[in-house]
C-alpha cells in the first residue's frame, strides 16, 4: 500500500518498532534487575504489548489488492485514495491491481505449487528461502536474545552486562532511523553491501579478540580495555545489520512477489525467520560453550556468503512499482534465463 517512493522507509518501520520494543525490554530488564520481583515484571509485561497488536488491528484497512480478490473494486479505491490522498488520481493503478488480479485467478493450482513449480517464479522462490534464512544467520538475532550473557563472558559484571544490552538496543534503534533516510535515496544494494562488509570486518574482530584474550579453553580472564573493544565492536556489528540487513530482511520480500504468490513468498518468510530463531536460540549457548570465539567467526563466513549472493543474485528494486516489478527479473543476468520476454510479470500469464 505504501507509494513506490517511500515504500522502503516505511517498511522499514516494522523492524524499527520491533528494535524500540527489544530497547523497552532491556531497560525494564535493567530497572528491575535489582528486585527479586523484577522477572514478573519482565514477563508480565508481553502482556501489554498483546493488547495494543490487538487494538491496533481493529483500525487497519484492508489491502486494495485483498478488496479486488473479493470483488470489491469500490473498497479498493477507497482504500487506495486513503493511502494515496483523496485528490489523487488511482484509476490507472486500481487498473493494474485488478489485471495482476484477475491473472491470478486464472491459475488452477495454489500458490505454494505455483511457487514450488512453476519456472518463472524460480527466482521468487529462491528469494524467499534466502532472505530469512540469510537475516537469521547474521547472528543479530541470538546476540540481541544472549548479549547480557556474551558481555558477563568477557569480564562485565552482571548490572554492567544489562546496561551493555541497552546499549545495544539503543545502537540498533539508532541504526533503523538512519536506515529510513538512505533506504529510498541509494537503494537496497548498496545498504546491503556496506552493511555486510562492515559486519563481517566486526565479527572477526570479536572472533580474534576473545580468541587471543579468553583462549581456546574460555577460561582466561580478559582485561577491561578488550571487553570494552568487544561491546564497541558488538554495537558497530548491530549498526551494521541496523542499516542494512535489518529493515532490508523485510523491505525485499514485500516488494519481489507477484500479487497471485504474494500471499504465499510473504508467508514462507516469516515461517522460515521464525523456525529459524527457535533453532539459533536453541543453539546458540552450545554453540558458544563449544566454540567458543569461532561462533563469531562461523557468522562472519555467512555475512560474507550472503553478501556476495546478494551483489550476485537481488536486482534493484528502488523506486520500481509492485505492479512493474516483473521487469527486473527480465533485465537481471541470471534471472532471465527462467523469465523470458518480459511474459513474467505481477500480471502472471499461465
Amino acid at each position: 500500500m505504501a507509494p513506490p517512493r517511500w515504500r522502503g522507509s516505511l517498511t522499514a518501520g516494522y523492524q524499527f518498532f520491533l528494535a524500540l520494543g527489544v530497547l523497552i525490554a532491556n531497560l525494564v530488564n535493567y530497572a528491575t534487575a535489582h528486585a527479586s520481583w523484577g522477572w514478573r515484571v519482565s514477563l508480565g509485561l508481553a502482556g501489554a504489548s498483546a493488547v495494543a497488536i490487538f487494538v491496533g488491528a481493529l483500525f487497519l484497512t484492508d489491502t486494495p489488492s485483498s478488496l479486488v480478490m473479493r470483488g470489491r473494486a469500490d473498497g479498493a479505491r477507497a482504500a487506495l485514495l486513503r493511502v494515496r490522498g483523496p485528490d489523487a488520481d488511482v484509476e490507472a493503478e486500481l487498473r493494474d491491481i485488478a489485471k495482476a488480479v484477475e491473472a491470478a485467478r486464472r491459475g488452477e493450482d495454489g500458490a505454494f505449487r505455483r511457487m514450488a513449480t512453476r519456472r518463472e517464479y524460480r527466482p521468487h522462490l529462491v528469494l524467499a528461502v534466502a532472505v530469512p534464512m540469510f537475516f537469521q544467520l547474521t547472528g543479530v538475532i541470538v546476540l540481541a536474545f544472549f548479549a547480557p550473557l556474551v558481555f558477563r563472558t568477557v569480564g562485565f559484571g552482571s548490572r554492567a552486562a544489562l546496561m551493555g544490552a541497552v546499549v545495544l538496543g539503543a545502537v540498533n534503534l539508532g541504526s533503523l532511523v538512519l536506515s529510513t533516510f538512505v533506504i529510498d535515496r541509494y537503494g537496497r544494494k548498496v545498504l546491503f553491501m556496506a552493511g555486510g562488509v562492515q559486519m563481517v570486518v566486526c565479527q572477526v574482530a570479536i572472533a580474534w579478540i576473545m580468541g587471543a584474550k579468553i583462549g581456546k579453553g574460555g577460561e582466561a580472564a580478559m582485561a577491561h580495555p578488550y571487553a570494552v573493544a568487544v561491546l564497541v565492536f558488538t554495537c558497530l556489528h548491530t549498526a551494521g545489520f541496523g542499516w542494512s540487513w535489518g529493515p532490508l530482511g523485510w523491505v525485499i520480500p514485500s516488494e519481489i512477489f507477484p500479487v497471485d504468490i504474494r500471499s504465499a513468498g510473504q508467508a514462507m518468510n516469516v515461517s522460515i525467520g521464525l523456525c529459524l530463531t527457535f533453532v539459533q536460540t536453541q543453539s546458540f549457548l552450545a554453540m558458544l560453550c563449544r566454540f567458543k570465539y569461532a561462533t563469531f567467526a562461523y557468522y562472519a563466513a555467512w555475512v560474507a556468503v550472503m553478501t556476495v549472493f546478494i551483489a550476485l543474485f537481488l536486482p534493484e528494486t528502488k523506486g520500481i512499482p509492485l505492479e512493474s516489478m516483473g521487469t527486473i527479473w527480465v533485465k537481471h543476468w541470471y534471472w532471465k534465463r527462467f523469465v523470458h520476454d518480459g511474459k513474467q510479470s505481477n500480471v502472471a500469464l499461465t
